[in-house]
């Protein structure tokens, strides 16, 4: 059976959609399909792959695989996508919670949410203060952590460009602290309306932009008063700006792009 699919991007940080909103897919979506779909030699290629399905209370629920084939709460540049195909405005269930869209100037804007900051909500393997936890890993230490619907840590350092996020990274997602892995932030004060970021994502490795990790570190910055309650988050991809407001939620809003659209054998990758 043929399965239609549409490719996208956040940022460059980019998906394939699978819409089984009407049509259901001609069997479970698993880790295995889902990363031999991903593989950019022998699949279509992609950061993330996503599903949309049908929901309850709500427009549709979107389920999110991360190049690897594990699923994954929440993505910030996939939800702009899929507000984006949906015309706008929609109201998406996640793992990690209802999430919501609207069409914005700046593109597509999102209501992420409450931002987690307990250690049991992060989470963490024991209690610590989530503000400034006392580790480090080869000169990077005393990062914050957050949880946006999927967990980050987020470290300031003078020139992130200068780090070795490729070989930190792996190191650091994996260390047994974080019982659900972790994304990695690197991040860099420009002023208190600007930053630059880099991200090791989780199950995907370095990528051009993560709209989770964007909101984790400008809530991290926020925290520490580094920063205002809205910046303009610079990633390798281009920027997304954030804002958390005073009713406690996080506003990302920044562009989406579909790039083409095609079909799939699904026996070939089942």
């Amino acid at each position: 059976m043929r399965v239609e699919f549409i490719k996208m991007h956040g940022l460059g940080n980019d998906f394939v959609v699978l819409d089984a909103r009407e049509t259901p897919l001609p069997a479970a979506m698993t880790p295995q399909v889902a990363a031999a779909l991903a593989d950019r030699h022998t699949g279509i290629g992609c950061d993330q792959l996503i599903v949309l399905e049908p929901a309850k209370d709500a427009d549709f629920t979107m389920r999110i695989y991360n190049h690897d084939g594990g699923e994954v709460e929440a993505c910030g540049n996939a939800t702009r996508a899929v507000g984006m195909l949906a015309g706008g405005n929609a109201r998406i269930a996640t793992s990690g919670g209802l999430l919501e869209t609207r069409a914005s100037e700046g593109g597509i804007a999102v209501d992420m949410g409450e931002p987690r900051l307990d250690w049991d909500t992060i989470p963490l393997a024991y209690a610590m203060d989530t503000l400034s936890l006392p580790v480090g890993w080869d000169g990077l230490e005393h990062p914050v952590a957050v949880n946006v619907g999927n967990p980050h840590i987020v470290f300031f350092v003078e020139d992130n460009d200068v780090v070795q996020l490729d070989q930190l990274g792996p190191e650091i997602e994996h260390d047994p602290l974080f019982p659900d892995r972790i994304n990695v932030n690197v991040a860099t004060i420009e002023d208190r309306h600007t930053l630059r970021l880099r991200v090791w994502e989780r199950g995907a490795g370095l990528t051009r932009a993560c709209g989770t990790g964007a909101c984790a570190t400008a809530v991290a910055a926020m925290r520490r008063g580094l920063t205002e309650r809205e910046v303009t988050v610079h990633l390798p991809g281009g920027p997304l700006v954030i804002g958390w407001g005073e009713d406690n939620r996080i506003t990302m809003t920044g562009p989406a792009a579909e790039s083409f659209r095609g079909t799939f054998d699904w026996s070939e990758y089942s």
